[in-house]
């Protein structure tokens, strides 16, 4: 949530990252490729209008006011639909440009002789840079009213992107790099020239290791589990020192 403009005026709006998709209810992931412009209008003026009602329950005036603002704006509020995000470096990026950003960055001040300040900032509509020269107590007006009050939250999470879905993110986060982890299999597979485990076994027992004796698929190797040293091998250890290894991560030695 941000309540400033780039002139430092009041204007309260929200960015919001929105997923092309949803879990239905066998917690299967359904895609949605394109989200109507229309529909996002309509949709936020609605959000915003019933909650003005429910936070003024019974208020005439206020139920006038939401009448007349479906009037005025028929097609819906405001939305500033941002290109798709493809990629996570993308959305790191996105997020800490908005996250904790300041009404007006420190290079946009220019000068501050005691009693005026000066500083500059980009038109929306005509793109070319404005200078505006304000008395130094304006400008610490115009500062404070968008410091939000004492433990505020400016930030939520909903949906998949909230701390209760947080063990089912991380399913599918094994899952993404189980499937990760057989496709580099599947591919070092094809440039290795020596004969495999499976081969020579076939070659010298005429049996199929990774067959499945019970329904006759390829089994994939999850993990080696021995009666007397527990779990010698398992899929998402490996993944993980590979991750550790990559960003230089320290792992946590297991207790007991």
């Amino acid at each position: 949530m941000h309540t400033f403009g780039r002139d430092l005026k009041f204007n309260p709006h929200i960015h919001a990252l929105v997923t092309e998709g949803a879990l239905d209810n066998k917690k299967e992931w359904v895609s949605s490729g394109y989200i109507p412009y229309e529909y996002l209008r309509k949709s936020w003026q609605k959000v915003v209008l019933d909650l003005v009602k429910k936070w003024f329950p019974g208020n005439q005036k206020v139920n006038e006011l939401v009448n007349d603002l479906y009037q005025r704006y028929p097609k819906g509020f405001y939305v500033n639909a941002e290109k798709k995000i493809t990629n996570a470096k993308g959305v790191a990026r996105y997020i800490g440009r908005y996250l904790a950003r300041p009404a007006i960055a420190e290079y946009r001040i220019v000068e501050y002789d005691g009693d005026t300040v000066h500083y500059w900032y980009e038109d929306h509509r005509t793109g070319k840079r404005v200078d505006k020269k304000i008395p130094v107590y304006r400008f610490i007006f115009e500062i404070l009213q968008h410091v939000p009050p004492k433990h505020f939250r400016m930030v939520g999470r909903y949906g998949l992107y909230s701390r209760r879905s947080h063990r089912k993110a991380q399913q599918i986060l094994s899952l993404y790099a189980f499937m990760r982890t057989k496709q580099i299999s599947l591919l070092l597979e094809t440039k290795r020239k020596k004969k495999t485990y499976r081969q020579r076994m076939m070659e010298s027992f005429e049996n199929d290791p990774f067959q499945c004796p019970h329904c006759g698929r390829q089994m994939d190797l999850v993990g080696i589990w021995h009666s007397d040293y527990g779990w010698i091998y398992y899929y998402m250890e490996e993944v993980e020192k590979e991750r550790c290894k990559k960003y230089g991560i320290v792992q946590q030695k297991r207790t007991g």
